[in-house]
């Protein structure tokens, strides 16, 4: 491929508003251009490297017996309502309708169309475990499109769908995608990746784990020990909560005045937030019910694990309610319907907290949950805070660190085929709904997630495996006979060979070109000039390390298969 040919331009320029690298390089190198807020175009660089990472996740697909399909985009909304999801996805889902009138959803996933395609065509037990899987475009009305390709409106996607006769079955496959996706990562080139424990989220399933580049620019939140390999999305991470003291003492009714929240209570009272117990309130829209969470001073509520509880969304509040102290709120049973409580683990066993009494303008000193007060049960509704001991080992501290989902995985149990009748006769002749697992990877993101990781102050590093063009030809002064023809000698010796390249035609100056090739991200460079050629060399440069290397033209074969190895 000739450069002064190629659909696109590169730049200098800084495009304004661009937060993360992959975003600033994709645009500057001519890889992406944007269309609207979440929307791209591929150019063709970024198509090349699609098409790899795409034939990557094939090949690893195929290997655990997968079955590439096509399902549609446009679906009907009845297929929607089967499973619930119609009404229970909000405004991220597009929705429009037909010339008929007729009610249609783009998919933002494939779920329903899957369970449809096998749905009648598949019948008996001895048909399954079967795994089906697509590689596709999905559209979702992503209210925080930020960051170029990490989130986006409009993406494209593997999606694969297994069914099965059995949990022992699901949870043996489950493991075979997991191993087959750290496969796929280490074949793109990425090194920063971990699977965490996460929320099922509107998928369903009980069981899900999400695979995540270590980075930065990350949008989610994990949750890693030092010491083992626990590792979880601060979604469902959980930690031991230490309890401080031992020795109870006598509860004493103390006035605060207007001191309410936490901090301005402990300065009064001189005691650490740990040493308190703090109200949070939360309003249920659908079941018309306020939630008071008690959870101790230092922690915040994780509202993902809240909502998981409730199972219905919630919203924080101001609490407004006759039977509520606002700001004086204490742990009670509260009689009233229109009222939950819940108390978090935090509190289990918990002494000598401070906590409001239900009256204005008093607190109770010296409170303790296994004397003063026995909820019914304790749940886990409280953020992991940085430092605090593993739950899984016992011994190491955990981390907080931020990363990028790039692929999850879910054990979606029945939820589909039971809502949409899918049926299977099993051993017995007896009708079953068979089990599903559901896997994804986000291609797109997979791109801008190595240009992320792999990636210097001059622009993209591709890993060989990925990168667009293996070699970046750059002769220089071509308009001298000699260059020019070994040039060419040398494009045909490298096409013969099998190596992908792209070839620097123009009539501008090294730096120029130089630049140009280390902003693209191709990891060798082939420099041919007068000075080289005088001593019958020429230059390989090496992207990823910056490393030069001269050779003879008739070493140049034998010196390539050794960097592409190294670099492999």
């Amino acid at each position: 491929m000739k450069i002064s040919k190629l659909v696109g331009e590169r730049t200098k320029e800084v495009p304004s508003g661009v937060i993360a690298k992959s975003h600033e390089y994709l645009l500057r190198a001519g890889y992406i251009k944007q269309v609207c807020n979440g929307v791209f175009s591929l150019l063709p660089p970024a198509f090349r490297v699609q098409l790899k990472l795409e034939k990557i996740i094939r090949e690893e697909m195929d290997k655990i017996g997968g079955q590439e399909v096509l399902l549609p985009v446009l679906m009907p909304k009845e297929l929607w309502e089967e499973s619930g999801r119609y009404s229970s996805i909000g405004s991220e889902m597009f929705r429009l309708k037909d010339r008929a009138e007729h009610d249609m959803v783009l998919g933002m996933t494939h779920e329903e169309a899957a369970v449809h395609l096998a749905r009648n065509t598949i019948k008996s037990y001895d048909q399954l475990p079967f795994m089906i899987y697509q590689i596709q475009t999905k559209l979702r009305d992503e209210p925080r499109a930020r960051a170029g390709l990490i989130r986006v409106r409009e993406f494209i996607m593997k999606d694969a769908y297994s069914f099965h006769t059995s949990k022992e079955d699901l949870d043996e496959y489950y493991e075979k995608v997991k191993d087959a996706y750290f496969r796929i990562y280490k074949r793109m080139g990425m090194k920063n990746v971990v699977s965490v424990k996460s929320d099922s989220g509107m998928m369903g399933g009980k069981i899900a784990d999400e695979f995540m580049l270590i980075t930065d620019i990350g949008e989610d939140s994990l949750v890693v020990c030092d010491n083992c390999d626990y590792s979880a999305n601060m979604e469902v991470a959980e930690s031991i909560l230490d309890i401080y003291d031992s020795i109870e003492q006598p509860t004493e009714l103390v006035n605060t005045g207007d001191s309410k929240t936490i901090e301005d209570v402990c300065k009064l009272l001189n005691v650490k937030p740990y040493q308190t117990c703090k109200a949070v309130c939360y309003y249920l829209s659908k079941s018309k019910k306020y939630v008071i969470a008690f959870i101790r001073g230092d922690l915040e509520v994780n509202e993902i694990k809240l909502r998981n509880l409730l199972k219905e969304e919630v919203v924080a509040i101001s609490v407004d309610h006759p039977k509520i102290v606002a700001g004086y709120i204490g742990p009670k049973n509260f009689k009233e319907e229109d009222i939950i409580t819940l108390y978090d683990v935090s509190l289990k066993n918990a002494k000598n907290l401070v906590v409001g009494a239900n009256a204005k303008p008093y607190h109770i000193k010296n409170f303790s949950f296994n004397r003063d007060f026995i909820p019914e049960t304790f749940v886990d509704i409280s953020k992991v805070k940085e430092g605090q001991k593993c739950k899984k080992c016992g011994k190491g501290n955990l981390k907080i660190v931020r990363g990028i989902e790039i692929g999850n995985i879910f054990q979606l149990g029945t939820k589909y085929t039971a809502s949409m009748n899918m049926t299977v006769h099993d051993s017995k002749g007896e009708e079953i709904n068979p089990i599903m697992g559901c896997y994804g990877i986000g291609v797109g993101r997979c791109l801008a997630s190595i240009v992320e990781e792999s990636s210097d102050e001059k622009g993209i590093i591709w890993p060989i495996s990925v990168a667009p063009w293996q070699i970046y030809l750059c002769p220089l002064r071509l308009d001298d006979e000699n260059v020019a023809k070994t040039t060419l000698e040398i494009n045909n010796i490298l096409e013969e060979a099998g190596y992908e390249i792209l070839f620097d035609d123009r009539n501008i100056s090294a730096g120029s070109k130089f630049a140009d090739s280390e902003l693209m991200g191709i990891p060798i460079r082939i420099v041919i000039s007068p000075r080289s050629l005088q001593n019958n060399e020429i230059e390989i440069a090496i992207r990823k390390t910056g490393e030069k290397i001269m050779c003879s033209k008739g070493e140049l074969l034998k010196t390539l298969k050794s960097i592409v190895d190294n670099l492999g």
